[in-house]
C-alpha cells in the first residue's frame, strides 16, 4: 500500500443552527475543505460521505448523492458510511484505503449531522438505535444509562474516579475556550459537574457529550501527489486500526475495558511501529467522561485503573505531557454524530501544521485520534506524522 497524506481539512462551527439545513452545513465543511487543499473540483475522484442518522433526525436518505450535487462534484462515485457514532472515522478509513491502494489519487470524504431541531426525547430515541434495540433500548436504556453501568462497574474494580470524571470535563472545556469552532465556550468547575442536573448516576449532565449540528471534511491524497499539490506541512497517516465488539453490553468480555479499543490501537501502533509513548497528543471520544478515563488507559497511554490518576495529576491537561482532547472534545467542542471523527482529524491536522493559534501544543508531530460507536461496539484509530 502506498502512502496517503492529508492536503486539506474544512469544518463547521459546531453548535445548535434550527435554521441552518444539512446542505448549508454540508457546503461550508466541504467548501472549506476543497479550498484549504488548493486543489479544484475536478480533481477529487471520489466521495466518502459519513452520517449516522438523516433519515430520522431530517427525513433525507441517500445523503453521499446529496453532498456531491452541494459541492459541484459532478458524476464521481459517493458512498455514506454509517457506524454509529464512529461513522466519522469509518468514512475516513475506507476513504485512506481507497487512496492506499491505488484506486484513486485524490479523495474527499466529510461528515454531517443535523439533530438539534429535533426535542431531546426525539434525538434520545435516534440515538438508541445504535444501542441493541430489543433487549436494550426497548427495555429502556439509554446510552446515559449504559455508561453509567460502566462507571459504577470501573469504581467496583479500580476505586472511585468521580472527581477525576469530573476534571476530564473541566480540562476540556477550558481547551473549547480557545477553539472557535467550539460548541460550548464556558468555563466550570468540578464541584459544577458533580452537581449538575443528574441524568444516570454517577453522571451529571456535565458528565456528557453535546447535542450538535455540524460537519468536517478532510482531502486526501496520495503522498507523492500531495508533495506536488500542497504547499504547507504534509500530514501523512501512518497507522490505522479497525476493531469491533458485541453491540450488547451485558455481551462484552469487560466493561472496564474496550476491547474493540485495545485491538484498533495495536492494529495501528504495529502499522506505524510506534508505541503509545511515542504520540504526543490525541483526540479521543470523551461521549461521557468515564470514556475518556477508560479510553486513556485502552490506548496505552496510563496503565490499566491509572487513568483517573494521570488525569488528576494534569497529564492530559492543554500543557501536559499528554494533551488529550486540544478542540474541546465531545464534551464541549461537540458532537455531531457523522462528523465528529473528522473533526477530530481536523484538530490532530490542524496541530501538525502549526496552525493551532492559542491553542497550539508545543510538541506536535505525531497525533492520534480515537473514535468509537455505541457502547465501543466500533473503534477506529488513526495516527498522523508532519512531515
Amino acid at each position: 500500500m502506498r502512502s496517503v497524506s492529508v492536503i486539506g481539512v474544512g469544518e463547521t462551527r459546531m453548535g445548535r443552527f434550527p435554521d441552518r439545513s444539512l446542505r448549508d452545513l454540508i457546503l461550508e465543511g466541504g467548501d472549506k475543505a476543497i479550498r484549504d487543499a488548493g486543489i479544484g473540483k475536478k480533481e477529487i475522484q471520489a466521495l466518502f460521505m459519513s452520517n449516522y442518522n438523516a433519515q430520522f433526525f431530517c427525513g433525507q436518505g441517500h445523503v453521499a448523492p446529496l453532498a456531491c450535487e452541494v459541492l459541484g462534484l459532478g458524476n464521481i462515485p459517493a458512498l455514506r458510511v454509517e457506524g454509529a457514532c464512529a461513522s466519522g472515522g469509518l468514512a475516513f478509513r475506507q476513504a485512506w484505503i481507497a487512496v492506499a491502494s491505488g484506486l484513486y489519487d485524490v479523495v474527499l470524504v466529510g461528515g454531517v449531522e443535523k439533530m438539534t431541531h429535533q426535542s431531546t426525547e426525539t434525538v434520545t430515541e435516534g440515538l438508541a438505535g445504535a444501542s441493541d434495540v430489543e433487549l436494550e433500548a426497548g427495555l429502556g436504556a439509554t446510552f446515559p444509562s449504559l455508561f453509567a453501568m460502566i462507571a459504577n462497574r470501573y469504581f467496583h474494580e479500580y476505586g472511585n474516579v468521580r472527581d477525576e470524571m469530573a476534571l476530564c470535563a473541566v480540562q476540556n472545556h477550558e481547551n473549547a475556550l480557545l477553539n472557535p469552532d467550539a460548541q460550548l465556550q464556558k468555563r466550570i468547575t468540578v464541584e459544577q459537574v458533580k452537581q449538575g442536573f443528574p441524568v444516570a448516576d454517577p453522571l451529571t449532565v456535565f458528565d456528557c457529550s453535546l447535542i450538535s449540528d455540524g460537519s468536517a471534511f478532510v482531502v486526501l491524497a496520495a503522498t507523492e501527489v500531495a508533495q506536488a499539490i500542497s504547499g504547507r506541512r504534509l500530514v501523512e497517516v501512518i497507522g490505522s486500526g479497525h476493531a469491533g465488539d458485541t453491540l450488547t453490553l451485558a455481551s462484552k468480555r469487560s466493561l472496564t475495558t474496550f476491547d474493540a479499543t485495545v485491538h484498533a490501537a495495536g492494529q495501528a501502533y504495529a502499522m506505524a511501529r510506534l508505541k503509545p509513548a511515542d504520540i504526543d497528543f490525541a483526540e479521543v471520544h470523551d461521549c461521557f467522561t468515564i470514556t475518556q478515563i477508560i479510553n486513556i488507559e485502552d490506548l496505552g497511554f496510563f496503565a490499566k485503573g491509572k487513568g483517573g490518576l494521570g488525569v488528576s495529576q494534569g497529564r492530559t491537561a492543554a500543557k501536559g505531557s499528554m494533551p488529550i482532547n486540544l478542540s474541546g472534545g465531545l464534551k464541549a467542542k461537540g458532537h455531531p454524530i457523522g462528523a465528529t471523527g473528522l473533526s477530530q482529524i481536523h484538530e490532530v491536522v490542524t496541530q501538525l501544521r502549526g496552525e493551532a493559534g492559542d491553542r497550539q501544543t508545543g510538541n506536535a508531530d505525531i497525533g492520534l485520534t480515537h473514535n468509537i460507536g455505541g457502547t465501543a461496539a466500533t473503534c477506529v484509530v488513526n495516527i498522523f506524522r508532519g512531515r
